[in-house]
């Protein structure tokens, strides 16, 4: 009865979301504003229904109920309880529901919370979010409905793909959707403002806390998603530019030129179309990477193989969404008054830089994307579009990027004077000469691109604490911390990946039990292989033990597994952390002869890109802590007054 109840409660939010947008509707013509009181219950009540479907979804998974055919595709009794647990958003149907719960929890909460807006434009908004909601309902009960029951009921329960039996499970894929769904409200504000002409700072201040918690929810997805897949598959790379990944890359560029420019709005009431139309296309790259992942058309570690025929549901709904936010762009825009003025040299000037220069990032990733699978369409003959394209064509764009950032923030807003931020950028600028200066001399010769990437990491962290300089620290606005902290967040992610890609050492060898190999500074003596055993898998264990110089050993283990729900091989790599970067061990076949295949990497400072990403959502986080905790105060003192 689990399964009944979940798709009960999933068909009655279905209908509530239908009814949220039709009183919303009908609440906005003239003579109806009584019904616009309903909407904000309806659309509360929604969001609980939905997650109560999707714990629903939960509950059959950890008891492997085998009647539920999505349970008997994904799920085996022998899986640990974190697996069978994390399992129900590990396949198309369970993420799909896990996307439509946090649409309905977004929109809840946007219900709940939200006071600032004009009451005509949040009905609008949650409107226009339930009209979303509307087409992934139906996508889920009519094309992906996770309840299914199935006869016969099989003995035993397929298992959930060995890729995704990791803790990573757990956290990257509901972070990313966060992420994903959270840029939905970004839309939904941004068709409300225009249903209402209602494009302005106020608009732009409710839309901002919402905006930073997808890109937080973004980042970190992004960051534990490059991660898990570069302790997970064995390969030693923490970006390959696969489809996939690019997906959840371009609504993360998109948010980002968004959030820097509704934060022009907020406070200085300027880039008003601008700021619409970057919410639309934020929303649109979500969109883009849910079709990309559920269409069939690729083959990727992350992608569901699923029927293309649900890839043209999907498609059918970016068209619907996005087609229709685009029309109601271009017949709105003109109502869309312009904003405040400001000068090329200013903050704003430096913020609509960095803005284009996003914008022709996406531009580059999403061509590298989409083109090798409209070739394929048109010509049946499959093209290759890899780290070579996107390294060349977005890599420059990239560092031009980050000196435009480091310069941002030293700018006045409105107007400023060139000669003045010559001034304020010559310790940046000096330490720029420093780094260069020094890799130069004692640094052995490497590419200009990683060279850039170091030296301009250096630049940027000195110019990212800068507007700390001659502040009362203890009076420092918490936003102000946190703007500092991203952006040194980037500068050391931009070192860790300068780093690695500049002073990697690799080795591959065929090695006997006994034998030494060295990589880098590492010496390494392989040990030994002993067969050993996990709850669902089997696997060859191989021990080594790791020294440099003359520093302590570690012993190192990695493994070759072999899983039987479903048979999938797969490499568990060892990794070993020091303060200066991993030595990273890969263990492959064994051959007659009694040699063993052994990957060996040095990766320097590569922690660095990670402990960057770690950075960057954190000062996020303080962002929107002291934007909320400002406005509350604001609110109260307006309250007194």
């Amino acid at each position: 009865m689990i399964a009944e109840a979940g798709l009960a409660a999933l068909w009655l939010a279905a209908a509530l979301a239908a009814l949220q947008f039709a009183i919303g509707a009908l609440g906005l013509t003239r003579g109806r504003e009584a019904m616009l009181l309903s909407v904000r219950p309806v659309a509360m009540v929604q969001a609980v229904l939905a997650a109560l479907a999707f714990l629903c979804l939960i509950v059959v998974f950890v008891r492997v109920d085998l009647s539920v055919a999505l349970v008997a595709a994904n799920d085996h009794s022998a899986k640990p309880l974190m697996y069978r647990f994390a399992g129900a958003w590990g396949n198309h149907e369970g993420s799909m529901l896990m996307w439509v719960t946090i649409l309905a929890a977004a929109g809840g909460a946007v219900a709940l919370f939200e006071r600032r807006l004009d009451e005509r434009t949040l009905v609008a908004t949650l409107a226009a979010q339930a009209f979303i909601g509307l087409g992934f309902y139906a996508f889920l009960l009519f094309a992906s409905n996770p309840f299914s029951r199935l006869f016969p009921v099989p003995a035993e329960g397929q298992g959930l793909n060995p890729l995704l039996q990791d803790p990573g499970l757990a956290f990257h894929p509901p972070t990313l959707y966060i992420g994903y769904v959270g840029l939905s409200v970004a839309f939904s504000f941004a068709v409300g403002a225009l249903v209402t002409r209602d494009v302005g700072a106020a608009f732009a201040r409710a839309m901002r806390p919402w905006v930073l918690g997808a890109w937080i929810f973004l980042t970190l997805g992004i960051t534990a998603g490059s991660y898990w897949a570069y302790y997970e598959l064995g390969w030693g790379g923490w970006w390959f530019w696969d489809p996939v990944e690019n997906a959840s890359l371009m609504p993360w560029l998109a948010a980002t030129a968004l959030l820097h420019s509704v934060t022009v709005l907020a406070t200085r009431d300027g880039l008003r179309a601008w700021t619409v139309m970057l919410a639309v296309v934020a929303f649109s790259m979500s969109m883009v990477g849910t079709f990309l992942v559920r269409s069939g058309i690729l083959t990727s570690v992350h992608a569901f193989a699923v029927d293309p025929r649900r890839g043209s549901f999907i498609l059918a709904l970016l068209v619907l969404y996005i087609g229709g936010a685009l029309a109601l762009f271009a017949l709105r825009v003109g109502t869309v008054r312009e904003g405040s003025r400001f000068d090329p040299v200013s903050r704003e000037g430096a913020l609509v830089v960095n803005n284009l220069l996003l914008s022709a990032i996406l531009g580059v990733v999403l061509i590298g994307t989409l083109y090798p699978l409209g070739a394929e369409a048109v010509t049946g003959e499959k093209l290759s579009v890899g780290p070579p394209y996107f390294n060349a064509a977005a890599g420059p764009l990239a560092l031009i990027l980050v000196a435009v950032m480091a310069a941002g923030p030293l700018m006045r807003w409105r107007r400023d004077e060139l000669r003045n931020l010559v001034g304020r950028l010559a310790l940046p600028v000096l330490l720029v000469a420093l780094a260069l200066l020094g890799l130069v001399l004692l640094a052995p010769p490497i590419g200009i691109f990683p060279l850039l990437g170091l030296i301009l990491a250096a630049g940027v962290a000195a110019a990212s604490v800068a507007p700390l300089w001659k502040r009362n620290l203890r009076r420092t606005p918490l936003f102000t911390y946190g703007m500092v902290i991203s952006h040194l967040g980037i500068a050391v992610a931009l070192a860790g990946m300068a780093s690695e890609t500049a002073f990697i050492k690799e080795t591959l060898v065929a090695a006997r039990v006994g034998e030494t190999q060295t990589v880098g500074p590492w010496t390494l003596r392989f040990n030994g292989v002993k067969p050993v055993a996990g709850p669902n898998w089997t696997a060859i264990e191989a021990t080594l033990t790791a020294t440099r110089g003359g520093g302590r050993p570690y012993l190192l283990t990695t493994q070759a597994r072999s899983f039987w729900t479903p048979p999938t091989e797969t490499n568990e790599a060892a990794i070993q952390t020091v303060w200066d970067g991993q030595l990273y061990v890969v263990l492959g076949k064994g051959s007659d002869d009694g040699r063993w295949q052994l990957r060996l990497w040095w990766k320097p400072f590569v922690t660095l890109i990670w402990a960057g990403g770690g950075l960057v959502a954190f000062g996020g986080f303080l962002t929107l802590v002291g934007r909320v905790r400002r406005e509350r105060r604001a609110a109260r003192a307006e309250a007194w007054a």
